[in-house]
């Protein structure tokens, strides 16, 4: 081996060495900077601390669900009251319908009365000597005269 080769070997092992420390102390400057720039003001929360907090979200959550339980029971009565409206609308519906068809099968009935008496008035004789009886009772004079069933002002 040449002297050349045996430099060689020292010269790169003492440059890998080198490089080596150059590295790790970038790597603790690195840190002692990270360090040095986000210190921490406030230590973390005890564990304690954390316990207590999470039965108390647990506590909170666990009423939640009670309250959204009584909200989705208290919105199934609403529907089936609802639902109960809507079919008491529908039936009240179809009485008034058959209320109209009866109102309109009596109007039907009281006009074919009505036809009838007037047709009985027409064709009964209308007595000719109390009525003339009655215009000659009451003369020409400007009394009033009194109707049967009193009082009609």
């Amino acid at each position: 081996m040449s002297t050349t080769a045996r430099l060689r070997r020292p010269a790169v092992l003492l440059g890998v060495v080198l490089a080596l420390f150059a590295g790790a102390a970038t790597i603790r400057a690195a840190a002692a900077w990270t360090a040095a720039s986000s210190p921490l003001v406030s230590k973390p929360p005890s564990v304690e601390t954390l316990q207590s907090a999470l039965a108390a979200e647990q506590a909170r959550s666990i009423a939640l669900q009670a309250q959204l339980e009584e909200l989705a029971a208290g919105s199934t009565e609403l529907t089936t009251a609802l639902q109960a409206a809507r079919d008491r609308i529908a039936e009240d519906g179809r009485q008034a319908e058959a209320l109209q068809s009866s109102l309109d099968a009596a109007k039907a009935k009281l006009k074919a009365l009505e036809r009838s008496i007037r047709q009985a008035r027409a064709a009964a004789p209308v007595p000719a000597a109390p009525l003339a009886a009655a215009v000659a009772s009451t003369g020409n004079d400007d009394r009033e005269v009194e109707h049967e069933g009193g009082d009609d002002d």
